[in-house]
């Protein structure tokens, strides 16, 4: 027979567990769902050289930091030059399709903060995060050539862990699904603030497996018959980022895609394909 004292105990530690084991259930869904904001990949350019405390570069780049901030984010997506040299700076971002707005600020501020830290005093550096993508440098956008894809900068990133079963069949099916976004994104019908979204999400069913992905272009550097072919040539290598893989991406600074086994989208526009 238990005492008093030991009952009381076994009271206590029973409400606790379920408590902690609530919580561990809750880290997991926030964890699958994505709702963190990791940072993924930097990049210094160190070829633009840096710029001096107190100089107008400085004040130039501190000055557009802020304006940028200011703003309510709707877009997803902005560039800002001041076109002059020596002294051009330009600040661009995209958020991804599912973090606009509010989400997109506070990626967008996690971005400057991170270059700050990773390229200190750099004129020229570029940030990648879950959510979004950040680029500052000493190149106007008017000196862009925005009639050729950028792909210099391009990198993979994959889940360590394969799948189960027919890896062969795992693959075509999940090309073919980022092949079917691709295409919807370019849709003159797919439109988001009075732009052509240049973005799309989607599920799909493969054998006993359920892929989640999404396929995106930077909005204000590519135009949108460019999409589709950088799209086409970043999914052309999933064979080599991704092959069996259970999630996989490729990220640049002109097109990205990214599948999963598990939801990691915010909202809730994915469709079954």
């Amino acid at each position: 027979m238990y005492s008093s004292c030991s009952l009381l105990q076994r009271l206590v530690w029973f409400p606790f567990l379920a408590l902690v084991a609530t919580q561990l259930l809750f880290i997991r869904n926030v964890s699958s769902l994505n709702l963190t904001n990791e940072y993924l990949h930097h990049k210094c350019l160190v070829s633009e050289g840096k710029y001096k405390p107190g100089s107008k570069y400085e004040y130039i780049l501190n000055d557009y930091i802020r304006f940028l901030a200011a703003g309510n984010f709707r877009s997803g997506s902005m560039h800002m030059t001041s076109g002059l040299k020596p002294n051009a700076v330009t600040i661009l971002y995209q958020c991804r399709g599912d973090s606009y707005n509010s989400k997109c600020r506070s990626c967008y501020a996690a971005g400057i903060s991170g270059l700050r830290r990773r390229c200190p005093r750099n004129k020229g550096g570029m940030i990648w995060f879950d959510q979004c993508f950040v680029e500052i440098t000493s190149i106007s956008v008017i000196d862009f050539n925005i009639s050729k894809i950028n792909y210099e900068n391009n990198f993979p990133l994959h889940n360590p862990n394969r799948v189960s079963g027919d890896i062969k069949s795992f693959n075509n099916e999940t090309m073919a699904l980022l092949k079917e976004l691709a295409l919807k994104a370019n849709n003159k019908d797919n439109m988001d603030n009075g732009k052509m979204a240049l973005y799309a999400s989607g599920e799909k069913r493969v054998g006993t497996k359920k892929v989640y992905a999404m396929v995106q272009c930077m909005r204000d550097l590519v135009k949108p018959k460019m999409c589709k072919e950088c799209l086409e040539s970043i999914i052309k290598e999933f064979p080599e980022c991704c092959d069996g893989k259970q999630g996989g991406r490729i990220l640049g600074t002109s097109c990205d895609f990214r599948y999963e086994l598990y939801p990691f989208l915010r909202t809730s526009d994915s469709k079954t394909v």
